[in-house]
């Protein structure tokens, strides 16, 4: 019996929920009295969401590191007491220790979880220290609610109703700091609003690698600044706006607009370049308010660039194209769709397949450019392209290809280089062996090279575009297009993720989807051409002809994509992030 008790000892010991976490990288933590596992080294605030806890905070933010000078978030932490000298742990039936409660709260963001620990959210020690922090933080904020933009999405206010207290103590004159100031070309500054948590300040320093912003003055005058000198005109400021908890920086563009309880959010993606960044669509009515990001930690973390977030201003314009035309004795007038589509195709139909070319773009969705593909089939011609729109990155999220869907050309097309007969059709088109030419969502006036002299050398030029544009004025048939928040859709980012836009708005006037207008023109070319009843139909017959998107619909695409190609691209600020998460700068 007694050389048996070691093993059964071992044994027991081997059992015990501290050895089994540890096998897997983990640790055991009690969180308000449950016991969870979690990875070590993983943040106390982090673990507290892992059993649906919010811990209140405003400097803390996963993709930025933690100052821990907001004091929100503090908890009780408990750990076992120290064992004697040469006695050994104790454990109870449960497996764990007994925990020692400490008598003083530490904050969550920045201490991380051990083995054993336990964790206390609420109780009269930690309600009472966010009072104290709470009431603090309101001494100097100003009254302003009912004026501020950031009414309805306002961290101090949900946080003041939640652990403030009912009343204030503080009888002095409130420290006024400067207000509506002009930092940027994008951004407004109101500083008396300002809580100092600094994540606009770590923001530029860490993300955006612009480190304009700083704190000035000491105690209560302590104020947010642009250093002398310098502005805020960076090109992702107003993810400093997103991520400010306060109506302290707010956007230019979106300023005294409109209140946001009253918008309606829509998932959707950006598409001015291959990134494809995440996104939300903020609408009322029929008008489009904002475009934010959305989190997506394979495409775009949680920013995107100033630039592409206020590109949707360029649908709300008034030269948006809004009914087909014709050209009749040299000027367009308004027809119907029926009309627009039979000219359309009349005058493809009397040219030979080698007089004739398509122009479509890396802007148009997969189910467009499966319809242009099935068109080009239909006519007998090879002469298909897009414009290329190769510039330089910009070493964040700005892909150095402007094109949204050049990888979903490339697929649905069965080429490496969708764009290699843009110069061979400009050259037809000069020498006017092409006779015929199918413009969609491209002004190749503007951005492919062409000549105004060479298009009038065309007996018959179609041309599809959101916004009246030089290449429409010389179109025998022009078709409106819409854009990308008045559409359901699915693109291919520079990675090869499969990603979808929703209709956030209705398209002006009599403005048809594009995949409608090109299936009712390939009708008219294929006789046999049965159109679909919805662009779901599209994709699926897509689906069943390409391999890469074989068992893909918008349901199985999901609000963040999926992966359906491997291109060798990669996106440089999700890189600089997974070096900043493996360093334990960020938890990501």
């Amino acid at each position: 019996m007694s050389e048996d008790a070691p093993a059964n000892t071992a044994t027991a010991e081997k059992q015990l929920p501290k050895d089994l976490a540890a096998e897997k990288g983990m640790v055991n933590v009690q969180i308000d009295g449950k016991w969870i596992q979690v990875p070590r080294g993983t943040r106390m605030i982090e673990a507290a969401k892992m059993v649906g806890t919010e811990v209140p905070h405003y400097c803390y933010h996963p993709k930025l590191s933690s100052p821990g000078n907001c004091r929100m978030c503090l908890v009780q932490m408990g750990m076992p007491p120290r064992p004697a000298p040469g006695a050994a742990p104790e454990y109870g039936d449960d497996g764990f220790q007994k925990i020692g409660w400490m008598p003083r709260p530490v904050i969550a963001c920045a201490n991380t979880v051990a083995e054993n620990m336990g964790i206390r959210t609420t109780g009269d020690l930690v309600e009472t220290t966010r009072e104290g922090v709470m009431e603090f933080l309101l001494i100097n904020h100003p009254l302003d609610c009912p004026i501020c933009d950031q009414a309805g999405e306002c961290k101090l206010q949900e946080f003041s109703v939640e652990h403030g207290r009912g009343q204030s103590r503080f009888k002095e004159t409130k420290i006024k700091k400067p207000k509506n100031v002009d930092i940027g070309k994008n951004i407004r500054l109101d500083d008396e609003r300002c809580i100092m948590c600094s994540r606009c300040i770590r923001f530029m320093d860490e993300v955006a690698d612009d480190p304009v912003l700083g704190f000035s003055q000491r105690g209560t005058n302590t104020s947010v600044t642009v250093h002398p000198g310098y502005r805020l005109d960076n090109n992702y400021s107003l993810n400093t706006a997103d991520i400010c908890p306060v109506g302290a920086l707010t956007s230019n563009d979106f300023r005294f607009q409109m209140r946001v309880w009253f918008l309606k959010e829509t998932k959707s993606i950006d598409t001015n370049c291959g990134t494809g960044a995440n996104t939300v669509i903020w609408t009322r009515g029929n008008e489009i308010f904002r475009v934010t990001p959305r989190q997506n930690d394979d495409v775009n973390s949680a920013w995107m660039p100033d630039s592409h977030r206020l590109a949707f201003n360029t649908l709300q314009t008034d030269d948006r194209l809004t009914s087909p035309l014709v050209q009749k004795d040299g000027k367009h007038v308004g027809t119907s769709w029926m009309e627009a589509t039979a000219k359309a195709a009349e005058g493809l139909g009397m040219c030979q397949p080698n007089e004739v070319a398509i122009i479509a773009s890396g802007r148009m969705s997969n189910e467009e450019l499966y319809l242009t593909k099935k068109i080009a089939e239909a006519l007998g011609t090879d002469l298909l392209t897009i414009v290329p729109r190769l510039e330089e990155s910009d070493g964040k999220l700005i892909s150095a290809d402007r094109n949204p869907n050049t990888t979903g050309a490339s697929l649905i097309w069965g080429t490496d280089d969708p764009a290699a007969k843009i110069d061979a059709i400009r050259e037809g088109v000069a020498s006017g062996k092409i006779k015929s030419l199918i413009v969609l969502q491209e002004d190749l006036l503007a951005e492919a090279g062409f000549k105004a002299e060479d298009l009038e050398k065309l007996s018959h030029l179609v041309s599809s575009h959101t916004h009246a544009n030089p290449t429409a004025t010389h179109a025998k048939v022009v078709l409106p297009s819409v854009g990308f928040a008045e559409k359901r859709a699915t693109y291919v980012n520079v990675t090869g993720r499969l990603q979808r836009t929703n209709q956030a708005v209705i398209a002006p006037g009599e403005t048809r989807d594009d995949w409608e207008s090109l299936a009712a023109l390939l009708a008219q070319l294929d006789q046999e051409y049965e159109t679909p009843a919805s662009v779901d139909k599209i994709l699926n017959s897509l689906a069943s002809e390409i391999e890469a998107f074989k068992g893909q619909t918008f349901g199985s695409i999901g609000d963040l994509g999926v992966q359906i190609t491997e291109t060798g691209v990669t996106i440089p600020l999700l890189e600089q992030e997974k070096a900043r998460v493996e360093s334990g700068q960020v938890v990501g």
